[in-house]
């Protein structure tokens, strides 16, 4: 679960935990967003509505600073059929599962990734760890990006089938019809 261009958009769900406040033993937590965070969540990804969202998060710290996240995220979308038009809900449920790293460290770590790329025969893709920010890993953010990841981009109402309207060709109707009929008029018919 990737984050390329995570800095461009707001966060409507917040929940930063500070990882120097993360105790040895882990920390657990229980989200869920209210109503003014599932309404900015539909503006931000172009939902109709956010009718409910939560999350159920582990946080466990890992040798070198790291931290791993785990847990599922949940909510409840409206969106509009693209076929009818009509109003339809969606369950979502999302696993969560990643690793967080010190800045310094998940630069050099793209910077190493960007020098293998020169080589003729690609290593396996590794998903590279995502960066703890300002010593802190927002889990509101990760179930927001969770929730906007699983949404149907064409979401449709169950048993609603586009059908194209056929119409019957004229045989004189083909894309060189028009050349036809400049030989023909050169030809004198």
């Amino acid at each position: 679960m990737s984050r390329p261009n995570a800095e461009a958009r707001p966060d409507p769900w917040r929940s930063p935990v500070i990882v120097a406040q993360i105790p040895d033993t882990g920390l657990h937590r229980k989200l869920e967003a209210s109503a003014i965070e599932r309404q900015a969540m539909a503006e931000v990804a172009g939902l109709r509505e956010v009718l409910s969202a939560q999350a159920d998060l582990e946080i466990v710290p890992k040798s070198g600073g790291r931290f791993q996240v785990t847990g599922s995220v949940r909510a409840r979308i409206g969106q509009t059929c693209v076929v009818t038009l009509d109003p339809i809900e969606s369950e979502i449920e999302e696993e969560v599962d990643l690793v967080f790293a010190p800045e310094a460290e998940v630069r050099k770590m793209a910077d190493l990734i960007e020098e293998g790329q020169d080589d003729a025969e690609p290593p396996e893709v590794i998903d590279p760890p995502e960066a703890i920010i300002n010593g802190i890993i927002d889990l509101g953010r990760i179930a927001t990006d969770a929730v906007f990841l699983a949404v149907d981009p064409y979401p449709r109402k169950e048993g609603a089938v586009f059908e194209a309207e056929v119409t019957a060709l004229d045989p004189e109707d083909h894309p060189f019809a028009g050349l036809k009929a400049l030989q023909d008029r050169k030809k004198g018919k």
